[in-house]
C-alpha cells in the first residue's frame, strides 16, 4: 500500500509540471534488520536465524509549517503473525515555531533519551531492558508491543540559544490514551508524560522525565479477602507513575549514554497479545515496583567505520535485588556504508529470577536502510 502510495506522487509529479509543492515534498523511506540469535539459557536454548523487523515510512510537508510521518512495521518469526504489519507511527506536526511545536497522531511517548532512537542507531541487539519494560515496548503493566508509542498531542520545543545560536534547553510534554499502538483509551484517564533537558555544551544532554497516568482493561478478575474469593468484571485500572534521568554525550564519533528509570503501580498478569488476554485482569506477583539503569560506551577504532562497545544493562522487575537481571555487554559494529552495517555482540547474563542464574548470548543483526 505504500509503495504504491508513493508510486501515485511520483507519477502524478512526473506527469504534471505545477503539481502542488506538498507533493513534490514526499519521501519514502525505510530499514530492515536481519538476526542471528543464540542463548545457552538453561530449558529455553536458543540458535536462531530471525527477520527482527523491517520498516516502510512516507513523510513530507505542507505549506512549510507542517511535518507530516506514516511508517508501517514488519515482523519476522513472531508468536502472533497477527501483530504484524501494524501501524507505528501515523502523525502531523506543526513547525512553524521553533520553542512551540505541536504533534497530534500516533508518535514516541516523550520518555528517556534511548526511546526514540531508530534501532540501528541505539547501536545494541536491544533496547536496554529499562526502557524495553518501562517506556512502552513491552510494557512491565501487561500493554501490548508498542514500539514506546501511543496515541494523543504533544507540544515541544527548544529555546535559550547561546552566543553561538545553539539552544541550552528542550523541552516536551504531551498527553496521551495510555493503551499503546492502535488501541483506544479504555478507562477515560489519560497518561501526562514530559521531560526537559538542558544541552550546555555541544554534544551533551542532561534530562529529567516523568510519568503519571495508567493502564486499563475491561474483563474479569478474582480477589481473596479472607478466605472468600470474590469474581468482579468491569474496568480495572492501575495506576502508573514513573520517573527518569538521563545523560548523554557525543564527541568526536565516541558515544556515551546512562539513564536510570523508576516505576510504581501494579502490573496484569498475562501480557496482552491477543484479544483474550486484554480480557485477563488478574494482577501480576511481581508487586507495584520496578527499576533500571544502563551505561553503554560506542567508541571509534576506525573512525565512521569500526566501532568497539560495551554495556552494562540492569533491570529489576519487582524493585529487589533477587529478581535482578543484569547483562553485561560487549561488541563491535562494522559500517560497510551509511546504509549498511553489521552488529557483533556477546552478553553474559545474571538472572536471579531463574534457578541457573548465568548463561551466555550471542548476537549478529544486519541492517540496512533505504
Amino acid at each position: 500500500m505504500v509503495a504504491l502510495l508513493a508510486s501515485t506522487f511520483i507519477t502524478a509529479g512526473a506527469q504534471e509540471k505545477k503539481s502542488p509543492s506538498w507533493i513534490n515534498n514526499v519521501k519514502l523511506s525505510g530499514y530492515g534488520m536481519m538476526q542471528y540469535q543464540y542463548s545457552s539459557q538453561e530449558n529455553a536454548k536458543s540458535n536462531s536465524f530471525n527477520i527482527r523487523m523491517a520498516r516502510v515510512s512516507l513523510e513530507g510537508r505542507i505549506l512549510d509549517d507542517f511535518y507530516w510521518k506514516s511508517q508501517i512495521q514488519f515482523n519476522g518469526n513472531t508468536s502472533t503473525l497477527g501483530t504484524s504489519p501494524r501501524v507505528v507511527d501515523l502523525f502531523a506536526e506543526w513547525q512553524k515555531y521553533e520553542f512551540a511545536k505541536i504533534k497530534v497522531g500516533q508518535f514516541k511517548r516523550p520518555f528517556t533519551f534511548e526511546n526514540p532512537m531508530n534501532p540501528i542507531d541505539q547501536g545494541f541487539m536491544s533496547y536496554s531492558q529499562n526502557v524495553s519494560a518501562l517506556a512502552g515496548f513491552n510494557d512491565r503493566a501487561g500493554g501490548h508491543a508498542s514500539n514506546g508509542r501511543d496515541i494523543g498531542v504533544q507540544l515541544q520545543g527548544d529555546f535559550l540559544k547561546n552566543s553561538n545560536g545553539r539552544n541550552l534547553i528542550h523541552y516536551q510534554i504531551g498527553v496521551y490514551n495510555g493503551q499503546g499502538i492502535n488501541t483506544s483509551d479504555v478507562d477515560e484517564q489519560k497518561d501526562l508524560i514530559g521531560g526537559i533537558w538542558v544541552m550546555p555544551v555541544k554534544g551533551m544532554r542532561i534530562g529529567a522525565f516523568g510519568w503519571t497516568g495508567s493502564y486499563a482493561r475491561k474483563g474479569t478478575w478474582t480477589e481473596n479477602t479472607d478466605g472468600v474469593e470474590t469474581t468482579h468484571s468491569g474496568i480495572r485500572k492501575l495506576q502508573q507513575r514513573r520517573y527518569a534521568f538521563s545523560a548523554e554525550y557525543l564527541v568526536n564519533d565516541w558515544t556515551f549514554r546512562s539513564e536510570y528509570i523508576h516505576s510504581t503501580g501494579q502490573a496484569f498478569k498475562t501480557r496482552y497479545q491477543d484479544a483474550d488476554d486484554a480480557k485477563d485482569c488478574t494482577l501480576s506477583s511481581n508487586g507495584d515496583k520496578a527499576d533500571g539503569v544502563y551505561v553503554l560506551t560506542i567508541a571509534p577504532v576506525v573512525k565512521k567505520k569500526l566501532y568497539a562497545k560495551a554495556r552494562y544493562d540492569m533491570y529489576r522487575p519487582t524493585g529487589d535485588w533477587n529478581q535482578a537481571k543484569t547483562m553485561y555487554e560487549i561488541g563491535m559494529n562494522y559500517k560497510f556504508h551509511k546504509n549498511l552495517q553489521l552488529n557483533m555482540e556477546y552478553a553474559f547474563v545474571n538472572n536471579r529470577a531463574i534457578e541457573k542464574h548465568n548463561y551466555s548470548m550471542l548476537d549478529m543483526e544486519l541492517c540496512f536502510r533505504f
